[in-house]
């Protein structure tokens, strides 16, 4: 489910829900060298958003109109969002606390909407929906990793964690009614292309239907949409209110 990438692991805004999350137990933490390569790769990702950011407003300033503002940012978002693949890495060799196997599947499931409908449907590029889940990840890309470097540098303003866990409540939404557009529109193409399609007969004797497949997926939001929203609703409330608690006791 590509809009889980935004309550991932410390930070947050459409989605993705990880272990270590900074309202649980605390875990000691990577040593000074992971931390300071964490730091870099955070904010590097940071820039690298804030620069997608960027892009998306002067090309709507230039061209006076929100269409087809993708073409504007297709390769800033490419990089960046596939840059994130490091974060299986991170979880797999320690340095971040979090699940391996939900990192791959929240990661890989971002790169798939990027790489194999995106990218590979041509004709879908130029939908308001792409542009719809594109300003959804940057906002969220933008908080969630400014929300990791300061977590890591122990000085977290109040204000980035409360964007954090306020802002999925519209971000998520958002991000996957984009999405969800972006796959149907892509349906009737892939179709037709008989697109990433293994049809039978053939030596291996396997087939594979990518227009069903993307039906699929499409049809898998349905539970996993409102676990997720309501798993951070829940968040929500429990690390708003424990900031609450303490700041009452300082």
């Amino acid at each position: 489910m590509a809009a889980t990438a935004a309550t991932k692991g410390n930070g947050g805004g459409s989605g993705r829900v990880r272990a270590g999350d900074s309202s649980g137990a605390k875990n000691k933490g990577p040593g000074p060298v992971a931390t300071a390569y964490l730091v870099i790769y955070n904010v590097v990702m940071t820039a690298g958003w804030l620069v997608i950011a960027v892009g998306l407003v002067r090309a709507y300033l230039a061209k006076g109109s929100y269409h087809s503002l993708y073409y504007s940012i297709e390769r800033p978002l490419k990089f960046f969002q596939t840059g994130a693949l490091l974060e299986i890495l991170h979880c797999a060799i320690g340095i971040v606390p979090s699940s391996v196997v939900l990192t791959s599947f929240q990661v890989m499931s971002r790169v798939f909407l990027i790489w194999a409908v995106t990218h590979s449907v041509k004709e879908v590029q130029s939908e308001d929906s792409v542009l719809l889940f594109v300003i959804a990840w940057t906002i969220t890309e933008i908080i969630r990793y400014s929300f990791y470097t300061f977590s890591l540098l122990n000085h977290l303003p109040y204000i980035i964690k409360w964007a954090r866990y306020t802002l999925f409540i519209v971000l998520y939404p958002m991000g996957v009614t984009g999405e969800l557009l972006t796959i149907y529109a892509a349906l009737p193409f892939v179709r037709q292309a008989g697109l990433y399609s293994i049809s039978l007969p053939n030596k291996y004797n396997f087939s594979f239907d990518y227009h069903a497949f993307l039906i699929l997926i499409m049809i898998s939001y349905i539970p996993l949409f409102p676990q997720l929203y309501f798993h951070m609703i829940h968040q929500r409330r429990k690390v708003l209110s424990h900031t609450e608690e303490h700041k009452k006791f300082e």
